[in-house]
């Protein structure tokens, strides 16, 4: 009985290694194909914006239009270049429900390979700002402060926390945003944000205000508490509330004090007489 559960036992691995190159080539046939737009290394600049072109068909032609020339619910995006591009995309402010509204930042709708191709093909429509090459450690903190505070304060607050605009729009808050998007903000101006062109702030400019972000982004607080960063008012407020507190606690010592000493001298006259 052993004899032929031994035999038994041959047949069916010998089966099975037979079957095996088959069933491999039924995995391998089944299996999804990786076209060239998927590895970035062997795509063309021409597929990549063709490929790109196809996207922004199914997704952005309702909006911007045929060839990003704009319509009267979205602007054109012609001159947006791929700093433009890939800053709105990357933040989530495109695709937007409601063009009437501000563009809010939220999670992106596509992924990394179909906005490298949608900023390719936006690229390719004009002659709008690269996408820079943000370098944070070689900004200057200090230049970066001073900078900052004369071109991006008024609107973003000196701390970067954002601010009220004109016709219900806002500067939005700076405290999550990457240093890449920093960079391509300042060269694209989405918004009502002006352009800060080469000729305004170069490269070291550039980098010396997002490394100033950053450092807004996770200040040091060395002289204790931070009180949500947001300037002088809840300081004052917090130095009033716990200074009024401490000094009425001390009038308040100092009165009842001053009863016990009385008190105590009329029990004294009292006992004497």
């Amino acid at each position: 009985m052993s004899r032929w559960a031994a035999v038994g036992g041959c047949l069916a691995l010998a089966v099975a290694l037979a079957g095996a190159p088959a069933l491999a080539a039924a995995q391998d046939d089944n299996a999804p194909e990786s076209g060239p737009e998927d590895v970035e290394g062997d795509v063309s600049e021409e597929d990549l914006i063709e490929s790109g072109r196809e996207l922004y068909l199914t997704s952005c032609v309702s909006c911007h239009g045929v060839d990003g020339v704009g319509s009267d619910r979205a602007p054109s995006l012609v001159n947006d270049g791929a700093a433009g591009a890939d800053f709105m995309l990357r933040t989530g402010r495109m695709p937007l429900a409601d063009p009437t509204n501000q563009a809010p930042s939220k999670p992106p709708a596509y992924t990394d390979d179909e906005i490298r191709r949608l900023v390719a093909y936006v690229a390719s429509l004009g002659d709008g700002p690269e996408i820079p090459d943000v370098d944070v450690a070689s900004g200057d903190l200090a230049r970066g402060g001073e900078l900052f505070r004369a071109n991006c304060a008024a609107c973003h607050n000196a701390s970067g926390v954002g601010g009220a605009l004109s016709y219900g729009d806002h500067a939005p808050s700076l405290m999550s945003v990457e240093p890449l998007q920093i960079g391509e903000a300042m060269r694209f101006g989405p918004g009502e944000m002006p352009v800060f062109g080469e000729d305004i702030l170069d490269d070291q400019d550039m980098n010396d205000i997002v490394r100033y972000v950053r450092y807004l982004q996770d200040p040091e607080d060395p002289g204790g508490l931070s009180l949500g960063r947001v300037g002088p008012v809840p300081e004052g407020f917090v130095a009033w509330l716990f200074g009024l507190g401490a000094l009425i606690f001390v009038v308040r010592w100092i009165t009842m004090d001053q009863r016990r000493r009385r008190a105590a001298t009329a029990d004294a006259d009292e006992g004497g007489t």
